[in-house]
C-alpha cells in the first residue's frame, strides 16, 4: 500500500486550492483517496468542504458549474474539461425508502461528513497540508485487506440496500475479506435488495463478477446471490454425483466463474451456464447423475433473469448463445469448425473456448488431459482458419446475390439455395473461394440443376 502523501492531478487540486484561498477548508475523498492509498490510478476526483452550495457556485462563478445536486449539497466543478464533484459537509436524515436520504443537514467538520459514508476505506480525506483524515480506522482496513462499516452496519445498510452489493464488489474487486459483524448484517438484511431497482443491482453484480475474488463472495454468500436470482437457489449443495465433477452445482459455479477471463459476458455465462441442472437431473441404473439438455434448459433461464435485470440486448444475446453451447464438443474437421464458426461468429467461438476452459478447470480430474487436450487441438484449429483466408459465412464468399442473378438466376429462393451450395463446398475444401471457380460452378448449377441443397451440420 502507499505510504507517501497523494499525487493529486492539477484540475482536481485546483478546485482544493481555489476554495482554501477563500477561507473554505477542502479535501479530495472516498474512492480517489482509497485508490490513491492502493497504488491505483483513480477515475474520478471528488472533494468535499465546509463551503455551503451556494458559496460553491460564488467561488467558481468564472468556470462552467454543472449544479448536479444541490439539494443534497452537490454540484460539479469543470477545470480543464475534467469534472468534479464537489459536496458540502453534511449528515444524512432518515432514509425512508432504504435508498436516498430523505434530506440533509450541512455541518462544519470534515469527521462528521465521513462518518455517514459506507466503509471505512470509502471515509477518507485528504489535503495536502493538513493531511489524511482517517477517523475510523479505512487505511489499516485497506492494509489487512478488510471491507468494514462505519459505525453500526445494520444502520448503514438500513440506510442503502445497494450498499449490501457494494461491499460484495469492492470485496471482490480488491479480494478483501469483509469483516464478521458486516458480514453478518449483510447476511441478516438481504432483503433489502428487495427494495432497489435491478437496474443498479445488475451494475454491482457485474462489477463484482470481474473482481479477482469473485469465487469468494459467491461462496461465502450464495443467500445474497438467492435474493437477487432466486433461479440459482435450487444449485445451491446440489450434488452432481457424476465421476467429471468434484463439487456441488453452485460451489462449481463459483470456481468457473473465477476461471473464466475477467470480462461481464464471460463472467455472467459462467454464473448461469449450469443453472438449469437441478431440473433436469437424472439417475442410471448405476446411480451416475445426468443431466440431459441442460445447456438449453439454462439458457432459457439465462435469458428470462437477464431481461428481469434489464441487461443490454448484446450483452443479452451473448451471454445465452455461449450458455447454450457451453456443452458441445468443438468439431474436429477444418470443414466442420468453418461451419461452426459461420453459425456463431469468430467472437463467440474465441469466447467459447475460454467458457469451455473455465468449466473444465472446475471439473474434477476424470478425463482431465483428454479434455485439454481435445481442446488444445480446437483452439489450434481456429487459430489455423482464423489466419487464412476462408468463407465462414454467405457474406464471405467471393460471389453475391447481385452477381448471380446478373447470370440469370432468378431472384428469390433459387439465388439463396446456389449461395449455401457454394458455401458448403468452399467449407468442405471442393472450391476454391475465388470470383471465377464461384461463378463457374455457379453456372453450372444453374444449367444442370444440380443438387443445391447444403449438407447437414
Amino acid at each position: 500500500m502507499n505510504t507517501t502523501a497523494i499525487t493529486i492531478p492539477q484540475y482536481a487540486l485546483t478546485v482544493v486550492e481555489q476554495l482554501e484561498k477563500f477561507g473554505f477548508e477542502a479535501y479530495v475523498v472516498g474512492g480517489c483517496v482509497r485508490d490513491s492509498l492502493l497504488g491505483i490510478s483513480p477515475k474520478d476526483w471528488d472533494v468535499c468542504t465546509n463551503a455551503t452550495p451556494q458559496e460553491v457556485l460564488r467561488v467558481f462563478r468564472r468556470r462552467p458549474v454543472i449544479k448536479t445536486g444541490l439539494k443534497h449539497g452537490t454540484v460539479t466543478v469543470m477545470v480543464d474539461r475534467e469534472p468534479v464533484e464537489v459536496t458540502t459537509f453534511r449528515i444524512d436524515g432518515a432514509y425512508t425508502d432504504n435508498r436516498h436520504p430523505d434530506a440533509v443537514t450541512f455541518v462544519s467538520r470534515v469527521e462528521e461528513d465521513l462518518a455517514r459514508r459506507d466503509f471505512t476505506i470509502n471515509a477518507m480525506a485528504y489535503n495536502p497540508t493538513r493531511g489524511l483524515v482517517d477517523a475510523f480506522d479505512g487505511r489499516r482496513d485497506l492494509a489487512e485487506g478488510r471491507i468494514r462499516c462505519v459505525g453500526e452496519p445494520d444502520e448503514r445498510f438500513n440506510e442503502d440496500g445497494l450498499r449490501i452489493m457494494r461491499a460484495l464488489r469492492f470485496a471482490a474487486r480488491f479480494d478483501f475479506s469483509i469483516e464478521s459483524e458486516t458480514a453478518f448484517s449483510i447476511r441478516r438484511n438481504r432483503h433489502l435488495l428487495e427494495n432497489v431497482s435491478v437496474e443498479r443491482i445488475y451494475k454491482e453484480l457485474k462489477g463484482m463478477l470481474v473482481g479477482k475474488g469473485a469465487q469468494s463472495m459467491l461462496l461465502a454468500f450464495p443467500d445474497v446471490m438467492g435474493v437477487i436470482i432466486p433461479e440459482l437457489v435450487p444449485t445451491i449443495g446440489f450434488e452432481q454425483r457424476n465421476p467429471h465433477h468434484r463439487y456441488d452445482v453452485w460451489t462449481h459455479t463459483a470456481h468457473a466463474v473465477q476461471a473464466a477471463p475477467a470480462s461481464e459476458p464471460l463472467r455472467l455465462a459462467m454464473l448461469l451456464h449450469d443453472i438449469g441442472k437441478p431440473a433436469c437431473h437424472s439417475v442410471g441404473a448405476d446411480g451416475i447423475a445426468h443431466f440431459y439438455h441442460h445447456p438449453e434448459r439454462s439458457a432459457e433461464l439465462a435469458e428470462s433473469i437477464l431481461t428481469r435485470l434489464k441487461s443490454d440486448n448484446a450483452t443479452l444475446r451473448r451471454v445465452v448463445t455461449l450458455v447454450r453451447e457451453h456443452d458441445n464438443d468443438f468439431p474436429t474437421t477444418r470443414a466442420g469448425m468453418r461451419r461452426c464458426i459461420g453459425r456463431l461468429g469468430p467472437d463467440i467461438v474465441e469466447q467459447l473456448f475460454d467458457i469451455k476452459r473455465a468449466d473444465h478447470a472446475a471439473q474434477s480430474d476424470y478425463r482431465a488431459h483428454e479434455k485439454a487436450a481435445e481442446l488444445r487441438a480446437a483452439a489450434l484449429l481456429i487459430d489455423e482458419l482464423m489466419s487464412e483466408e476462408h468463407a465462414f459465412t454467405i457474406r464471405d464468399l467471393h460471389i453475391d446475390g447481385r452477381a448471380l442473378m446478373a447470370m440469370g438466376i432468378p431472384a428469390g429462393p433459387e439465388v439463396g439455395r446456389i449461395l449455401k451450395s457454394l458455401l458448403a463446398e468452399v467449407q468442405e475444401d471442393k472450391l476454391p473461394n475465388t470470383a471465377d471457380s464461384l461463378a463457374a460452378r455457379a453456372a453450372e448449377l444453374r444449367d444442370f440443376g444440380l443438387d443445391t441443397s447444403a449438407p447437414a451440420e
